[in-house]
């Protein structure tokens, strides 16, 4: 995990969502899911122009990355693991998000060893940073992801789990919903924490990651991360932000969650 975030932030750096650098990471994303045996599918996602955290950006377009495990049935239960891969346009984006996609990355090669029960959709989302104020200038491809499931699909998603911004030190990890639909899932994914000896805090009226495409389609959805930092969205978000411990208690919570299901 800590070697992917030093490529992914170190080699690679700034990834917003419309650049060469994004495109870049999408493809090493892509190519790491197939060697995992998964079956990858991509998403264009058309992202207007605006302000990224400070920096006028241009219109253009991002991807979604799918892994889905060889006869996976989108009509039929299962769970949606994501986290995104881009960044705001000066920042490196080591916490905000490689440490979300390096935890992700970590699971496919798990449940491609051992497969859990309930089968795993695995999504790195392009352009969630927001261009702009407000809910329609944020969480593109989620957003334009979750429109375009059927009715079937959406019901067949049992849970979706966003990491995003899962690797600062902390002496928790943060298990967020967006609303009171999410809190049942949010005491699941808990107590399997518990169980794996990981101590969790719940916060509430969390909408700021792609956990909240999923809850306002009707979908159960939660977000782990949000720990507070001096580097968010600046220069400043380096690998040296993200703390092993916190990567591997992530990665914990994670796993008994999808073995539990």
């Amino acid at each position: 995990m800590l070697a992917d975030i030093e490529t992914l932030a170190g080699d690679i750096g700034p990834r917003e969502a419309t650049s060469k650098r994004f495109a870049k990471a999408a493809d090493l994303v892509s190519k790491r899911f197939r060697t995992l045996g998964y079956e990858v599918s991509t998403e264009s996602v058309k992202v207007p122009a605006g302000n990224s955290w400070g920096t006028p950006v241009k219109a253009g377009t991002s991807r979604n990355v799918i892994a889905d495990p060889s006869g996976f049935d989108d009509r039929k239960p299962h769970v949606v693991v994501v986290a995104h891969l881009d960044t705001v346009a000066v920042a490196p984006g080591a916490e905000d998000n490689a440490s979300g996609v390096s935890v992700m990355l970590e699971l496919a090669r798990m449940a491609a060893a051992a497969p859990p029960d309930t089968p795993v959709r695995f999504i790195a989302f392009g352009a969630e940073e927001p261009r702009g104020s407000g809910d329609a200038l944020h969480h593109f491809g989620s957003q334009q992801h979750v429109a375009k499931l059927s009715k079937a699909e959406r019901k067949a998603i049992v849970a979706a789990v966003a990491l995003d911004r899962v690797g600062v030190r902390a002496s928790y990890v943060p298990v967020c919903s967006a609303r009171t639909s999410g809190n049942k899932l949010r005491a699941e994914v808990r107590a399997a924490a518990k169980k794996a000896d990981v101590p969790t805090r719940s916060c509430s009226g969390n909408t700021a990651s792609d956990h909240w495409s999923y809850t306002k389609a009707g979908i159960p959805a939660i977000r782990l991360g949000s720990i507070p930092y001096a580097g968010y969205h600046s220069p400043a978000d380096t690998p040296d932000v993200v703390d092993r411990r916190q990567l591997r208690r992530v990665g914990a919570v994670m796993w008994a969650w999808l073995q539990s299901l």
